[in-house]
Order: C-alpha cells, then sequence, then structure tokens
C-alpha cells in the first residue's frame, strides 16, 4: 500500500507529461498561426507534469507553479492544446485538500494572462499574429473553467460531508460507549456497595461470637455465603454486556417483585425494613423497574452504614398514574466518624432518576432521621 500511494503521484505526472507533449505537438499541426513548439516549449509543457509529483507536500506551491508555467506558454505564443491539464489538476488538488484561494487565485491570474494576450496586448508586441477569439468563443472558454472548478467544489464539500458524518458516527459511538460504561459503574457500585456492606456486618458478626455461640456463628457464615453468591451473579449479569452485541443475560434484572429479597437481606443484619404501597401497582418498564430497585437498595445500604436506626420504612406511592414515588426513611441517628464507601451513592441515584427524566431529593428530617425521595416517570411497560 506505501510503495503504491508513493508512486501514484509520480504515475500520474508521467501520464499528464505524455499527454501534453503528444497532445500539443499533434494540436500544434493544425494551428498555423502559432509559434511551433522548440525546446523552451517542451521544457514548459514537462515542467508542469513535474511539479504535479509535489501536489501532495506542497499544493500551494504547485498551484503557483503550473500557473505560472501555464501563463509563460500562453505568452509564448505556443499551440493552444492540453498544457492546462497540469494546471487544472493541480487546482482541483489544492480545493480539494482545502487551500481554495490559492486555488481560484491561480485560475483567475492564467485565465487575466490569456485574456490580455488575446486581446489587449498590441501584435507589435506578440511573437503571433492577433488571436482569431472571438467574445463568445471565450465566454464558452470561462464557463468551461468555471464548470472543471464547480466540480472541484462539488467533490469537495461533498468529501468534507462524509468526513463529517463519520466523525460524528465516531462521536456518536464513543458517547454510547461512555454511556454504556457508565451504566455499568453505577449497576456494579449498587450491587456490590450493598453486597459487601451486608458481608462486612455478618462477618464482624461471625468473628465475635464464633467462640461463645458457634450456631449463631455459623448462621451468619451462611448469610454471607448466600449475600455474596447472589452479588456474583449479578455481577457476571452485568459483565456478560461486555461479551458483545447479542449476548444474551443470564436471568432477567432486578426489579421490584425482589424487594421481599432486599428487605430479608437488610433482616439478616439487623434493619427491619417495612414495605407500603399507596395506590394499585401497574407494570413499569423493565429499565425504570430496575431504577426503583436500585434506588432502594443504595437507599438501604445507606442506612446500614451511616445510621444508628435498626428499622426503616419503604414506600412505593402508585397513586399518580405517571409517576411512581418511592421514598425510604429511617429515624436516625447518623452515625459519626467514618462509615466507609465511596460516597457516590447520592450521584448515582440521581444519574439513574435523570436518565428517565426523574429527579432524587435527599437530606435529613427534623426529627434526626433521614429521607431519600425519588419521583420515576412512568412510560408503559413493553408488550403493553
Amino acid at each position: 500500500m506505501r510503495s503504491a500511494r508513493a508512486g501514484w503521484p509520480l504515475g500520474l505526472a508521467a501520464a499528464v507529461a505524455v499527454v501534453q507533449v503528444v497532445g500539443s505537438t499533434v494540436a500544434g499541426r493544425h494551428q498555423g498561426g502559432r509559434v511551433p513548439l522548440d525546446a523552451f516549449g517542451y521544457v514548459l509543457l514537462l515542467l508542469g507534469p513535474v511539479l504535479l509529483a509535489l501536489r501532495g507536500r506542497r499544493p500551494v506551491a504547485v498551484v503557483a507553479g503550473t500557473s505560472v508555467v501555464t501563463a509563460a506558454y500562453l505568452a509564448a505564443g505556443y499551440p493552444y492544446g492540453p498544457v492546462f491539464a497540469s494546471w487544472l489538476i493541480a487546482c482541483c488538488a489544492a480545493i480539494g485538500c482545502g487551500h481554495r484561494r490559492a486555488a481560484w487565485t491561480g485560475v483567475a491570474g492564467v485565465y487575466l494572462v490569456h485574456v490580455l494576450v488575446t486581446f489587449v496586448v498590441p501584435a507589435s508586441w506578440q511573437r503571433t499574429p492577433p488571436s482569431s477569439f472571438a467574445w463568445q468563443q471565450e465566454l464558452g472558454l470561462l464557463a468551461w473553467l468555471l464548470l472543471v472548478m464547480a466540480f472541484a467544489e462539488i467533490v469537495r464539500f461533498r468529501r468534507e460531508r462524509i468526513a463529517a458524518h463519520r466523525a460524528y458516527r465516531q462521536q456518536l459511538e464513543q458517547r454510547r460507549a461512555n454511556e454504556e460504561r457508565l451504566k455499568m459503574a453505577r449497576e456494579l457500585h449498587d450491587i456490590l456497595a450493598h453486597s459487601l456492606s451486608l458481608i462486612n456486618i455478618q462477618a464482624g458478626v461471625a468473628l465475635a461470637l464464633l467462640d461463645r455461640r458457634p450456631e449463631e456463628a455459623r448462621t451468619a457464615l451462611v448469610t454471607i455465603k448466600s449475600t455474596s453468591k447472589e452479588a456474583l451473579g449479578e455481577v457476571r449479569q452485568v459483565l456478560a454486556t461486555l461479551r458483545g452485541p447479542g449476548a444474551a443475560p443470564r436471568g432477567p434484572a432486578p426489579g421490584l417483585d425482589r424487594l421481599d429479597e432486599l428487605t430479608a437481606q437488610a433482616d439478616r443484619v439487623g434493619l427491619a425494613v417495612e414495605v407500603h404501597e399507596r395506590g394499585a401497582r401497574r407494570p413499569l418498564s423493565a429499565a425504570v423497574d430496575l431504577t426503583a430497585f436500585r434506588i432502594v437498595q443504595e437507599a438501604l445500604t445507606n442506612v446500614i452504614r451511616h445510621s444508628a436506626a435498626r428499622q426503616a420504612a419503604v414506600v412505593l406511592d402508585w397513586t399518580d398514574p405517571d409517576v411512581l414515588v418511592v421514598k425510604v426513611e429511617d429515624p436516625g441517628p447518623a452515625v459519626l466518624g467514618d462509615a466507609g464507601g465511596t460516597g457516590s451513592g447520592l450521584v448515582g441515584m440521581r444519574e439513574r432518576a435523570a436518565a428517565f427524566g426523574g429527579t432524587i431529593s435527599a437530606g435529613p428530617l427534623p426529627d434526626g432521621g433521614f429521607r431519600v425521595r425519588a419521583e420515576l416517570p412512568t412510560p408503559k411497560a413493553e408488550g403493553e
């Protein structure tokens, strides 16, 4: 590929040189009023294609050089022919590289020289008899030049549009990948924060009771085993998305139907959780159902970590047909000192709610407790 790319400019330059030399030689046989090609004329015909070999690295310089060569050829009175080929290719290449001003300046300069030589410069100053070009022919030549340049501009515009579209698609894919990574990070945080908090508490209980009451310590160890097993299963389900598109999840995503498991886990570490529902429960989309479950899970994890309360209340308010209100409250008081954690739990809950146009409010209660309140819009579940 590198060899092909390196040889392409030289091959094009050689082809253009052959076309210009052969074409101009043949054309000169039918233009008796023009100056026959001599050594200087052939040098000009070859110099333009030679400059084309540098158009990729020095497009502006090549436009200037080929313009000067073409203008000199016309001013010298040599036969008309494909001498314009290298000059037009250089101008079109400059437009494609974004040097539009240089290309249009080169076109204007060469055309101005042609007009001056044809209609303005006195015949006594020229090497050839006065030109027989009529204004109609001149307008045709001008239209042809503008058509070539317009085609180059269209190609440039289309290329830029394709590049912009490709860049937009790459940005969109990158944004989707970042959103997926952020979503996965939130999932892993919620799963691990909750499970590790329970495991940490149960491990402390097991260590405290291991010598005095081994049966109760055994119960704590069983709880650790079951909690870690559930956590590993959920982590595998989240990480399964890394296997690529089309990878089927190992099980259904958790939702509000698993609140009983959540309250049972909290009960095993000494937190009694009461669940209250207002209004008739209705089906939710999988994403909203998962978000509501994770908010309750994270709020209960925060109670276990940061509060001395041994009880908490979860309220699901279904009375608004378009919004599900989730509240988690504990009577407090808060635990003083560092209770562990990364401090990103509330941030993650707000990000989850904001993804669906919902809101999260969290703060202390007047009596010393703490409340988390989420309002989640509830579009119809898939399949309804």
